[in-house]
């Protein structure tokens, strides 16, 4: 299907015919399946709530599951949903049109979080931690009513990298965005099919296909956003050294309990030499 123009999904219409986005998308495509397949996100039969935000990680997201489906290999219903949460001037009609004139089955669900968020957070905080939750909490519900099986979020390497260091300097922890997690509830799980695809080829790819992106006008309108000042630190470490956020996403991949500090993890007091105290009658002195 990648190279037979006769056989294309309407999300593809007006690709580009360059060997550059041929490439592009092959790898959107491998990359997205690795993740599927290694975090073993397929229940075969299963509805899907792929969300779309109007950004370039979500159209990506669409675009490529959609791709994974006409082809046969993701046996999953996809229903998008779009949360339209009321902040002003956004462009309601915009994902809708696009959704329909491309014959993808949807949903668009009105929520005013915009008005809670923008009442209930100080001056000077950011809005990020209540309007995910509101968000979050909206789009379980919808996925209950349309008896889908997982809420699928656009969050691809650079975010769960950026994570990672947002946990790391100000968590005091070692976590991030997992690629499948179940919700408190045990009824849903949250996926992350775009878990190992970069961010750079997300907005490739929406901006070879010319998708309508609707920017974020509550969070992405606040400065000095902790997120912004990780993105621009791992940035310059790419820019000095290129690779470094492949090479920092591979270590996420290859954790070795042993040689970290967690005992919840790894049981070190229960480590033992070979043979130790077998056959020996002397004494282990007493710690003080």
């Amino acid at each position: 299907m990648l190279d037979d123009d006769s056989d294309i999904h309407p999300l593809f219409a007006g690709a580009p015919k360059t060997t550059a986005f041929k490439k592009l998308r092959k790898r959107l495509v491998r990359d997205t399946r690795e993740a599927i397949e290694r975090y073993g996100m397929i229940e075969p039969g299963t509805r899907w709530l792929v969300c779309l935000s109007g950004g370039k990680d979500s159209y990506t997201l669409l675009a490529v599951l959609a791709e994974l489906q006409w082809r046969g290999l993701l046996p999953v219903d996809i229903l998008a949903c779009n949360l339209d949460q009321g902040q002003p001037g956004f462009p309601a009609t915009v994902l809708p049109a696009f959704l329909e004139e491309r014959g993808v089955p949807h949903r668009i669900e009105y929520q005013d979080t915009y008005s809670i968020v923008v009442d209930k957070v100080p001056a000077g905080r950011t809005f990020c931690a209540l309007c995910s939750r509101l968000r979050r909490g909206n789009l379980y519900r919808v996925a209950r009513e349309e008896g889908c099986s997982a809420v699928v979020l656009g969050h691809h390497r650079d975010d769960i990298l950026e994570t990672f260091f947002l946990n790391l300097f100000h968590g005091g922890k070692l976590a991030t965005m997992p690629p499948k997690l179940l919700n408190d509830d045990g009824d849903l799980f949250v996926l992350r099919p775009l878990a190992h695809v970069a961010e750079a080829d997300c907005d490739a790819f929406a901006k070879a296909l010319n998708y309508p992106i609707i920017p974020c006008d509550l969070c992405g309108s606040q400065d000095g956003l902790q997120r912004q000042v990780i993105k621009a630190m791992l940035d310059g470490w790419e820019e000095k050294i290129p690779g470094r956020r492949a090479k920092m996403f591979s270590a996420l991949m290859q954790a070795r309990p042993s040689h970290l500090l967690d005992p919840e993890l790894f049981d070190f007091a229960g480590l033992m030499r070979s043979g130790e105290f077998e056959g020996n009658d002397k004494q282990v002195p007493e710690l003080r």
